[in-house]
């Protein structure tokens, strides 16, 4: 995987533009349950009443709170507020908004920071709340008798003028008191409980309280809102940028592999089957773009909302952090058995794809074999195998896979019930707030779907890491054959093919498939090859054009080593037929193009009259540019080889090599042919392997070979002479009486 990962160096900009926005969009999420909670909190609990420091006052209840504080909270209290009576030059504006100002005197806020309100608001939720006290005292008396600190006192007693009258260590022994109940009940508590006090106090000053309330409300929900769209806008733009980054990636990769398999020398062929590079090029790249698409919206987000829902979740509430860490620990002990069981059922599954598309390529490539010997239920019962093989594999990972979902829900929807049984309990115990503990929920369950996203991505990358790793197989893998680094060019353009003590044997064989062949093939010569089967004709002729390599000897084209010169330049001047034909999708005309796309219209007409195509492309109604299915699947093999035949004449190359691609023609059609030919590439080096005596009796040069060696070399008349192995394949074929 780590060495894909440099085909992702083109989209680094993407995939930074795409975490930024991850952050933005983690910080909105984040953010969210805090605005709910204090929806709940302040705006439901609190009537909307954001603090316990009021914006206006009554001087008789400023007095009251006054007799609570130290003569040092006293000073910061007051030094915050602006006395405003009917003397005042804003009265006015004040009356309409405070009406009591018209009865009484009034303490009005002055503009301050929020540092300097957070500092006020333990000082006068305190007091606050120790006035609210004994007013509910002085409202709870029973009898006509108030019970103040044991003793009691005539319903009238103005409990404040009295309070005030006490002796200083009185007073702060008193508050002292206060301070260790108010303390434990924490700032959040402290100012929800002086809320009602607060509210109350407005009402006496005759603001609206019902609009403060769903003023804030509205104000918190636009921002909810707001945030919510904001958070919108980036899940769409990094789901773009992350499909670009993982669609420009997989398309890279697959040029990277095709490039790479295209030069390919027929060992790394062998090596890898056809319908295992097709799978991988398909495949496993898919895998690996799904992957980088999910990472990238997913493996990134999850820790983000993860950490950040953690440290959340601990500010509203550390008492039940245990209840995260205990459904945390459950989850990955979940995640981690199913990982482990499922795992190694991931790395056979690419293994099973191959085996499926080979046995899915054998049968529709070789149908007509399989209709002629009616093979069908074999095929049938093999594909079955197969693809009854993936399918388990894929069904047992399936069901391993899908314990994961209900077990989730089993772990969520408990650790829902936990958090309200014990956040119930400390709400009761005014040690926590409705919306903490409801904000505190929705972040465990931030914290538990970011371990389910990554739990995804860590179901993918198993089986992303085998295709990874296939399709680095492919990268990593050297062709055989390589350019020369210093590479000479042929001086002259002849096309002499000289073999000089060629030795070749194929990769991991244990002994060689040609043996020291020696021979010279001269311009405007015919050398032909005929052997019976295995004997390493379509070998020998491969070695010409390093579709392989010679492993002893040198062959020459006009005196050069073909391995000292580039592929490109050899192929060049080759023209080359194989032995089994091969069309591409398109049209006559684009087939014999395939030689020479810039070949003119008179160039293509002679090299299909010469190669007898006309006789069949003169009946099509479209004509050259008729169309060609598939693999030239629909037309015969004689015509198939007789375009083949065609797109090398258009090539007009020094050196022809014809490997048995006259073996579909009847006899007629290939004497016509070869007839044909001969005057065509009279100044061109001729090389053809023939199974048909009448097919190369006319060549000036045949070599027999027998088990990877020259066993026979010369004219026909000349090996009717000499060699035994070219008599037994004569008159296997022919009669004295046409040999003759």
């Amino acid at each position: 995987m780590t060495k894909i990962a440099k085909y992702l160096k083109p989209f680094i900009g993407l995939i930074i533009g795409a975490i930024v926005l991850l952050f933005v969009q983690a910080m909105c999420d984040l953010s969210l349950p805090d605005y709910m909670s204090n929806i709940v909190n302040i705006g439901i609990q609190q009537g909307g009443i954001e603090n316990a420091v009021p914006e206006a006052i009554r001087t008789s209840e400023m007095n009251k709170l006054e007799i609570f504080m130290s003569s040092e909270d006293k000073s910061e209290i007051l030094s915050n507020y602006t006395l405003v009576n009917k003397s005042s030059t804003d009265y006015d504006n004040y009356v309409k908004k405070y009406p009591t100002l018209a009865k009484e005197d009034i303490y009005v806020l002055n503009k301050v920071s929020q540092s300097e309100i957070d500092k006020m608001n333990p000082i006068l939720g305190k007091a606050m709340l120790t006035v609210l006290g004994i007013d509910k005292m002085k409202a709870d008396a029973k009898g006509g008798e108030i019970n103040f600190n044991g003793t009691k006192l005539p319903a009238n007693t103005d409990l404040f003028a009295l309070i005030s009258r006490f002796p200083e260590s009185q007073k702060s022994k008193m508050s002292d008191n206060m301070d260790k109940k108010f303390t434990a009940l924490g700032d959040k508590m402290i100012v929800q409980a002086a809320a009602n006090g607060l509210k109350e106090e407005y009402k006496a000053l005759g603001m609206n309280t019902d609009k403060i309330q769903s003023n804030y409300i509205i104000k918190t929900g636009a921002y909810m809102l707001l945030l919510s769209l904001v958070s919108a806008a980036a899940v769409i733009i990094v789901g773009f940028l992350a499909s670009r980054t993982a669609a420009g990636l997989s398309k890279n990769l697959r040029k990277a592999v095709f490039t790479k398999v295209e030069s390919f020398s027929n060992t790394e062929f062998d090596k890898f089957s056809t319908a295992s590079l097709i799978t991988r090029t398909t495949n496993d790249i898919t895998q690996i773009q799904t992957l980088v698409v999910m990472g990238i919206r997913m493996l990134i987000y999850a820790p983000i909302i993860g950490v950040g829902g953690i440290i959340k979740a601990l500010n509203k509430s550390e008492s039940m952090s245990w209840i995260i860490a205990l459904a945390v620990v459950v989850l990955l002990g979940l995640i981690i058995s199913v990982f482990s069981i499922a795992l190694p059922k991931f790395k056979a599954i690419q293994k099973l794809v191959d085996r499926l598309n080979l046995v899915t390529r054998e049968n529709l490539s070789g149908m007509m074999v399989i209709r002629a010997f009616n093979t069908q239920k074999f095929e049938e019962n093999r594909f079955d195998k197969a693809n009854m093989d993936l399918t388990y594999t894929n069904l047992f990972v399936n069901r391993v896979m899908v314990v994961m979902f209900p077990a989730m829900m089993l772990i969520m929807n408990g650790v829902t019930l936990l958090i309200v049984w014990v956040g119930a309990h400390q709400i009761a115990d005014s040690s926590m707030q409705v919306g903490d503990m409801m904000a505190f929920m929705q972040y465990a369950m931030q914290i538990l779907f970011a371990f389910l996203m990554m739990s995804f991505i860590f179901i993918m990358i198993p089986r992303a890491s085998v295709s990874g790793q296939r399709i680095t197989e492919v990268l990593v893998t050297e062709p055989s054959i390589l350019d020369p680094k210093q590479p000479v060019s042929f001086d002259k353009a002849e096309g002499t093919v000289e073999f000089n003590n060629v030795t070749f044997r194929y990769p991991g064989a244990e002994e060689d498939v040609l043996k020291n062949i020696s021979f010279k093939a001269m311009p405007g010569q015919t050398t032909a090859f005929i052997g019976s089967t295995g004997s390493g004709k379509t070998t020998l002729i491969n070695l010409i054009p390093r579709f392989y390599d010679v492993t002893g000897g040198e062959i020459l084209i006009d005196g050069v080593d073909v391995r000292e010169v580039t592929q490109h330049e050899l192929r060049d001047r080759i023209g080359y037929v194989p032995q089994k034909g091969s069309l591409f999708r398109g049209t006559i005309q684009s087939n014999l193009k395939y030689a020479d796309e810039n070949a003119p219209e008179d160039t293509i007409k002679k090299a299909a009259e010469i190669s007898q195509a006309m006789e069949f492309i003169s009946e099509k109604p479209e004509g050259f540019e008729s169309e060609i299915s598939q693999g030239g699947a629909n037309v015969s093999g004689g015509q198939k080889q007789r375009l083949s035949i065609a797109r090398a004449l258009v090539k007009k190359p020094n050196i022809y090599i014809f490997d048995d691609s006259f073996s579909a023609l009847d006899f007629k059609t290939d004497a016509m042919l070869r007839q044909a030919l001969k005057a065509e590439t009279g100044s061109s080096t001729v090389l053809i392997v023939g199974q048909r005596i009448s097919t190369i009796r006319n060549a000036e040069q045949i070599l027999v070979l027998d088990e990877g060696r020259v066993v026979g070399m010369g004219t026909h008349n000349e090996l009717m002479k000499t060699c035994e192995t070219y008599q037994e394949i004569a008159y296997s074929q022919l009669s004295k009486e046409e040999l003759a």
